[in-house]
């Protein structure tokens, strides 16, 4: 974003009616600027180095180019932060997290935009949000391989129990770390994604399209086992003695719900040092209170680097806490492959 105050929005969206309802919204806010609209990915693509955009607003659904090869093709020609604005929610919205992992910074069910009522707190969240997310440096990742970790580099450290906390640029990062695991990886992956609401189920549904592990939706009382399991919109995860999972509302206000800091307690307090903790890219410092909490019990604790990440605000926060490891996300994978099933405590 350039130095001085004014954020610089392009919005791509087929609607006009919606693009103007948008742009007085986003515009309530001094700071916030709409400097152009589009509505298609071609017209956005040949107008958009002219604009010196600080962040657009793609919508998913498009005539021609959809939002999916949109912002591929942003990402990979001239990278900017993207936020995908789009009326796909619930079980149906895979091509939204697949935009996500393509190189969009954030998703949001157009529902949930109070267009009609711009001073609503949420409203004013909405527009800090797209503040901050204009200041993020906007990358790609390329397409990783899915292969298991050389055996000459095996280790002798056993787990019994892998959590992975994530945030913005989450999606990507995830499906390069899971990627790198075997079909028959024996340790179970549980795994916090902070993602607006409507998309944890297609988060769910696009892994599980993409990784060799089988990936599934946490339930409550479920025993794990061999997989990946990724906590629903509204509610703790938390692993309880003997390997059940359960699922608990937010009594009290938090920043994050669920809270990676949460599962990875947890992962410390049943599994001692048969839990490893895993914090990628992100803003805050959740599962920061979590790292430390898995590195006291004698857990292993990896954090994503600061080259490879969207955001280091997150694994920033676990390494100062005593991450382990600080690796790329590409490595990351590796390795978590490279460890060994052990007996599980209780």
């Amino acid at each position: 974003m350039r130095a001085d105050a004014i954020v610089r929005i392009v919005i791509c969206d087929d609607s006009p009616t919606y693009s103007a309802a948008l742009t007085g919204f986003l515009e309530c806010d001094p700071d916030l600027r709409v400097v152009a609209v589009y509505s298609d990915c071609e017209e956005l693509m040949r107008g958009l180095p002219a604009t010196c955009a600080d962040i657009v607003t793609m919508d998913i659904e498009l005539p021609g180019m959809d939002g999916v090869s949109g912002t591929k093709r942003i990402m990979d020609w001239r990278p900017t932060p993207i936020v995908v604005l789009s009326a796909y929610a619930g079980p149906g919205s895979a091509p939204v997290v697949a935009a996500l992992a393509a190189g969009a910074l954030d998703a949001i069910d157009k529902s949930a935009i109070r267009l009609d009522n711009t001073s609503a707190p949420s409203s004013v969240a909405l527009r800090r949000r797209i503040k901050l997310l204009a200041g993020t440096r906007a990358t790609s990742f390329p397409a990783s391989s899915r292969r298991p970790p050389p055996a000459s580099h095996a280790t002798t450290r056993t787990a019994t129990v892998v959590g992975i906390g994530a945030s913005t640029g989450g999606p990507a990062a995830l499906k390069h770390v899971l990627d790198r695991l075997p079909a028959q990886f024996p340790l179970p992956v549980l795994v916090v994604q902070h993602i607006s609401a409507g998309f944890t189920e297609g988060l769910v549904t696009w892994l599980d399209g993409e990784v060799a592990l089988p990936v599934r939706l946490a339930v409550h009382g479920q025993r794990t086992g061999r997989g990946v399991w990724v906590a629903p919109a509204g509610a703790h995860l938390r692993l309880r003695p003997g390997g059940n999972l359960s699922l608990e509302a937010c009594a009290e206000p938090t920043a994050h719900c669920p809270s990676a800091d949460v599962l990875l307690t947890s992962l410390a307090e049943t599994e001692s040092a048969g839990a490893v903790s895993v914090v990628l890219t992100g803003m805050g410092r959740d599962g920061a209170a979590g790292t430390a909490a898995v590195r006291a019990a004698g857990g292993l604790t990896i954090a994503q680097d600061e080259a490879s990440s969207v955001v280091y605000g997150m694994p920033r926060a676990a390494a100062e806490r005593g991450a382990a490891m600080i690796l790329p996300v590409a490595a990351i994978g590796d390795a978590l492959g490279r460890l060994r099933m052990a007996s599980r405590s209780g």
